[in-house]
């Protein structure tokens, strides 16, 4: 391991090497997750090109050494966090679009393409990306498919697995891996694309992506309604769905979530605001003013306090100002945050936000709770003011996790709708799968993977730690 540095700097320049001592060192020893610990590599190499990273993992191969890949750093469960030591391999300078096709309705990216940068310009060629997890002005495509992100817009567009149709894969070894395809349909052999993408970076090295375009939507527009509580809130996306309206977005928020961005928002909310429902549509201009009145009405039948309906581009940007500040304005007004993507089936979503309060009320334990109802993926957080790195505060958050996930089980749900699985969750895994399908899983790392050098200490728990 002492000698790794040296090497990896022989091979690819010291232009591509963060080593000891150097400012950015610390960056890549944490992440976007609530864990109060750093994990520190013996340095981070700044790949620029597969036959770069092929280098890295044939050489960390030869000398058994750990390697853990990383995007943009944005992830939620420390999925990019070198906890056994070794590398981190970064693919950030990796950022080129290489191609937009609008004859084939395709793109051809590198895995550090920023995924709001891919959006603007494929919507610049009148055609739509349609994943947008929550941090897509930095996060990252290649980072998108390790964790198979989600979005607001997946209620009606899927998630990103559905957009990836071909990838360039680098194995532990150095060996490169082409499969899938550019073809809308193709079901020539397994489905190894799919099988890559969610792995979180444990299978192989992502270094380069086709991925599926559509045509850009004519128009759309943003519609907010207003309610007492979660409940009349839950009810209105309970009666949107059976109407067999579908939103591009259905979007929920409580009354902790509201009031921590009340100061901040253009919108104006009801004081006695307890709820809101956010959605958007978007088709043809005729048919989705009919969607928004439909929609506008049933929100008036079932006593919303407010409604409001944005179609101009800056109304639409005010309205999801709004949303997208929740979790920062959270961030800031508390010193632990502990968010848990939990997914549930859209029927028990007002049951769960339930017991989520019943969880917090039990343990004395601030939760805020938004996210998109539409395919029963809550985001809820643990808040706190005491300090993050205090052992007792953390064996107190995460008892409350656990308690947050086994009403999620229990309900039919399961542990991540979107941010993955990584190292936060990866002792709660036990509570969803058994032993058996575990093992399963292992073996098919194993087959990627033999030397388990490739982001180890992720997804699965050791089995002496695992949570009963």
């Amino acid at each position: 391991m002492s000698d790794i540095v040296g090497v990896l700097e022989r091979e690819l320049g010291s232009d591509a090497i963060v080593g000891p001592g150097h400012e950015r060192i610390e960056d890549y020893g944490r992440d976007e997750s609530p864990l109060p610990e750093y994990y520190p590599p013996a340095c981070a190499v700044l790949c620029e090109s597969t036959a770069q990273i092929a280098a890295v993992l044939r050489i960390c191969l030869e000398r058994k050494v750990p390697v853990t890949p990383r995007g943009a750093g944005s992830g939620m469960c420390g999925g990019a966090l070198a906890v056994e030591g070794g590398i981190v391999l970064s693919t950030e300078r990796m950022k080129k679009i290489i191609e937009i096709s609008p004859d084939d309705l395709v793109a051809v990216v590198e895995p550090g393409v920023v995924t709001g940068v891919l959006q603007e310009a494929v919507e610049a060629q009148g055609m739509f990306y349609p994943p947008d997890p929550a941090s897509l002005e930095y996060c990252s495509i290649g980072g998108n498919a390790a964790t198979n992100a989600g979005g607001p817009r997946a209620f009606k567009y899927g998630v990103t697995r559905e957009y990836i149709l071909g990838l360039e894969v680098v194995l532990m070894g150095g060996e490169v891996l082409r499969c899938g395809r550019r073809t809308a349909k193709g079901v020539t052999g397994y489905d190894l694309v799919a099988g890559f993408v969610g792995t979180e970076g444990t299978f192989g090295v992502t270094s380069e992506l086709v991925v599926k375009l559509l045509p850009k939507p004519p128009a759309a527009a943003t519609l907010l309604g207003v309610f007492a509580n979660v409940a009349l809130a839950g009810t209105a996306i309970s009666a949107i769905l059976r109407d067999g309206l579908r939103p591009r977005v259905l979007e929920i928020a409580d009354k902790m979530s509201i009031d921590v961005i009340r100061a901040k928002s253009r919108y104006r909310f009801p004081a006695d605001a307890g709820a809101i429902v956010l959605l958007e549509v978007d088709g043809d201009p005729d048919g989705m003013a009919m969607a928004m009145e439909r929609i506008g009405m049933r929100f008036d039948e079932l006593g919303a306090l407010d409604v409001l309906a944005a179609t101009e581009p800056a109304e639409r940007r005010a309205v999801w100002e709004a949303r997208r500040l929740i979790s920062a304005s959270l961030k800031e007004n508390y010193r632990v945050k502990v968010n848990e993507d939990i997914c549930v089936p859209r029927g028990r979503i007002v049951e769960m936000l339930a017991r989520i309060d019943r969880v917090s009320a039990d343990t004395g334990i601030p939760c805020a709770v938004f996210g998109h109802a539409g395919d029963g993926n809550l985001h809820c957080n643990l808040l706190g003011h005491d300090d993050p790195a205090d052992p007792a505060v953390q064996q107190r958050m995460w008892a409350a996790a656990r308690m947050v996930f086994a009403h999620t089980i229990e309900l039919g749900g399961t542990l991540s709708g979107e941010h993955g699985i990584g190292l936060t969750k990866r002792d709660f895994m036990p509570m969803e799968q058994s032993e058996r399908l575990m093992e399963w899983q292992r073996k098919w790392k194993s087959m990627w993977d033999p030397s388990g050098l490739l982001n180890p200490g992720k997804v699965f728990p050791a089995r002496q730690r695992c949570v009963e």
